[in-house]
């Protein structure tokens, strides 16, 4: 008797697993491969490289496939399983097809209070698609993140990572109405905008000619200009002792405790101690 087991994602998860080509074609494989080399030669572990190598791939498809998968496990010497686990791991890496721009629409607490729910939902109106869809023409995929870590200027859309501060409902139509026309606006900070896939290769490690972005605005920085002017300053950080230890202890030590077993539960959270008792 046999037992089939299709392995996959959880019932509940979003998206569909990683499905599309199974392999690149030779002329763009042999692309990639050098582009591939030129990265894995700044780590000291190939398989360090793995995060820039799924934005290498993803650059190509403009989202992860199998091709993509496969590249990666061959170029680091790793399994498919290995790759796949820290590809689904990242919501960075799309398992879908995404248009030449990623509006990425933040309903945290912040921002859904300063109106991110609110605009999420004019856009899914104004652009006729739900989160997670792409229209029709292509050039805007729609999705609604947890934070863009940008509560300074909530509520904030990002379009390819990069920020369009302070939005409403109106501008954030207007934003992805210019995005689509083929007349992307520029960021209110960060590099000036480039598609989906060039974006892809600028977080590869891979050169370009994006420019370079604009200053730190002024609410992020209100924290520390309130302090200065108090003459506010952070405490100096604690002496840390010089540890003597070498190689051989640190190894000695690890072995010596190695079967012990592990401590039983304890009734309170932290245990106590002798000297609490």
């Amino acid at each position: 008797m046999s037992v089939f087991l299709e392995l996959g994602q959880r019932p509940d998860e979003p998206g569909p697993p990683i499905n599309g080509p199974g392999a690149f074609p030779p002329e763009v494989y042999a692309r990639l491969e050098g582009d591939a080399k030129e990265i894995v030669a700044r780590y000291p572990s190939a398989r360090s490289a793995l995060l820039p190598l799924l934005h290498l791939v993803q650059s190509e498809d403009g989202y992860l496939t199998p091709a993509g998968i496969a590249f990666c496990a061959t170029q680091l010497g790793l399994t498919h399983a290995e790759v796949t686990a820290v590809a689904t791991f990242y919501s960075m890496y799309r398992r879908t097809p995404t248009g030449e721009y990623l509006v990425g629409v933040c309903t945290n607490t912040l921002c859904a209070i300063m109106g991110g729910d609110v605009i999420l939902e004019a856009l899914q109106d104004h652009l006729g698609i739900h989160a997670g869809q792409t229209t029709d023409d292509g050039r805007v995929t729609l999705e609604h993140v947890e934070c863009n870590a940008a509560c300074d200027y909530a509520p904030v859309v990002m379009v390819n990572w990069e920020f369009f501060d302070n939005q409403t409902p109106p501008s954030a139509r207007d934003l992805v109405d210019g995005l689509r026309a083929g007349q992307p606006p520029v960021p209110t900070r960060g590099a000036p905008l480039c598609t989906f896939r060039k974006t892809a290769r600028t977080l590869a490690g891979l050169p370009g000619s994006r420019g370079s972005g604009s200053d730190v605005g002024a609410a992020t920085l209100a924290g520390l200009r309130v302090a200065q002017e108090l003459g506010m300053t952070a405490p100096d950080a604690p002496a840390t002792a010089t540890s003597h230890a070498t190689p051989d202890d640190t190894k000695a030590a690890a072995e010596a405790t190695k079967d012990e077993p592990a401590p039983g539960p304890s009734a309170t959270v932290p245990p106590k101690t002798d000297s609490d008792k």
